[in-house]
């Protein structure tokens, strides 16, 4: 399935003399096999990206616009294609995939409006017949590394703000999940860019990762990926003095106040919790419920877990999906049972889905008296575990919820207007949402704070990490 693909570099897609297998999460079977990159691909996708670098800035602003929304238009044409290759490579519903697919979409749309609105400045010299104009500039080439989890909607969010800003890219998808930025990178060949404007290569660390950290020529790298290879490839960065920007780990808060809206919190709790299986960087993972509410939430709660349909994405009866492999299972699984064992109570769930035969399956989860300390509760789960703790004072509840190295997300439920203020000015972390967990959306900014990374993606800030400040005075 992937053979009419593979690594593109240059304006052209090629084969490599070796391919690695990507593995249905569902079957456990092989997908296909995919081409894998050599150290010197690798390079030669840099040379091609450098070699864009000027065509791209003579499009100028417009004219990268135009390139953009043609993109959009092609990935709209091919949103059916798209979506079953998210379900395919990664399990999730397909109703989920499709959706995933039109934000992807809509990031390219927006950056194409914002691709004519890169504004400088003129500032006023204190030098007599003088002025300091600011303007912005592209970095240059860009490398992009991005996660299994949401195979479409991370490479858009780095391509099309790159694009926008003039940078060429050199995108190395996740293994597990290639197809998708394949098909993407396929996409873009309607916007007739400039060759070498977008290359693709899939393959090890020491073929991809090390030849563009390495390479001085790549002025910015932007991950989306753990927090651990966050700190590493800082590390690497420095090397060359690459700028970065990181969208690492989460372990989001999710608080119910006394005087929230129950049924309405539930409405929207359950879904995003376990949707794509939990496996999600924003998902909520440390539920604090007031004691008022406790019972009563906790109780539907997993009512509601329990009535889920588990199964293959492609099905339309299917509400959530396996983990992305085996490793993740036995991880998830692992968090679980410590917390069994150190007194939490398991509401539902808690083991593989005895009902399938094959596929990475776990049950959705929910457990209630949690600790703060427990693993379920200290660290990002990643998974479909529901970990809920109870609360009796405001105060309290969010100094505990600031209680974490990450600052992704934190979300709060609540009818009272000053208690929402309140929580929005004292929860650590770069996005809030109250009575909502709509966060990512193309012309918002998207990203963390602590070590959950560094920059935004989306929004006008978004293109900002694609552009060098050059001030100039001009005297007569």
């Amino acid at each position: 399935m992937y053979q009419k693909f593979g690594l593109f570099i240059a304006g052209r897609w090629e084969q490599s003399a070796t391919t690695t297998a990507v593995m249905s999460p569902v079957t456990e079977e092989t997908l296909g096999e995919v081409a894998s990159a050599t150290a010197s691909d690798t390079r030669r996708a840099i040379d091609a990206a450098a070699s864009a670098v000027i065509p791209l800035h003579k499009m100028g602003g417009f004219g990268r616009a135009d390139a953009l929304h043609r993109i959009a238009d092609e990935m709209a044409a091919r949103s059916d294609e798209a979506a079953q290759m998210i379900s395919l490579e990664t399990g999730k519903p397909i109703a989920q995939s499709g959706r995933e697919w039109v934000l992807s979409v809509d990031q390219f749309r927006w950056y194409a409006e914002e691709a004519r609105r890169i504004y400088g400045r003129v500032v006023e010299s204190r030098v007599p017949g003088g002025r300091f104009e600011v303007n912005k500039e592209a970095v240059g080439v860009v490398g992009a590394f991005t996660a299994w989890n949401f195979p479409a909607s991370l490479p858009a969010r780095k391509l099309a703000p790159a694009l926008a800003a003039g940078c060429p890219v050199v995108l190395r998808p996740s293994s597990q999940t290639p197809g998708v930025a394949m098909i993407m990178v396929d996409c873009i060949r309607a916007g007739r860019l400039p060759n070498g404007a977008v290359n693709l290569v899939a393959g090890s660390t020491d073929n991809t990762y090390t030849p563009i950290m390495e390479d001085a020529r790549v002025r910015k790298v932007s991950l989306t990926g753990s927090t651990r290879v966050g700190q590493q490839m800082i590390r690497d960065a420095a090397d060359t003095v690459k700028k970065v920007s990181m969208e690492l780990g989460g372990n989001a808060p999710c608080i119910i106040f006394d005087d929230a809206d129950l049924g309405a919190a539930l409405d929207v709790c359950v879904p995003s919790k376990f949707g794509n299986a939990g496996q999600v960087c924003v998902t909520p993972d440390r539920f604090f419920v007031h004691e008022s509410l406790y019972s009563d939430f906790v109780t539907e709660f997993s009512k509601r877990a329990a009535a889920l349909t588990l199964g293959d994405g492609l099905d339309d009866a299917t509400e959530m999906g396996p983990l992305i492999n085996a490793s993740r299972l036995t991880e998830v699984d692992a968090i679980v049972q410590e917390a069994v064992q150190a007194g939490a109570k398991l509401e539902v769930g808690g083991q593989r889905a005895a009902e399938f035969n094959s596929g990475h399956f776990y049950e959705p989860t929910v457990l209630s008296n949690v600790t703060d300390d427990m693993r379920a509760f200290s660290e990002e789960n990643f998974g479909p575990i529901a970990a809920i703790s109870r609360f009796t004072e405001e105060a309290e509840v969010l100094t505990r919820a600031n209680a974490s190295t990450m600052g992704l997300s934190a979300y709060a439920f609540t009818q009272n207007p000053e208690r929402a203020r309140r929580a929005t000015a004292t929860l650590k972390a770069g996005m809030v949402g109250i009575n909502s967990f709509a966060l990512a959306a193309s012309e918002a900014p998207f990203g963390g704070t602590n070590y959950s990374g560094l920059g935004r993606e989306g929004g006008s800030e978004g293109i900002e990490d694609y552009l060098d400040t050059k001030l100039s005075q001009i005297v007569f």
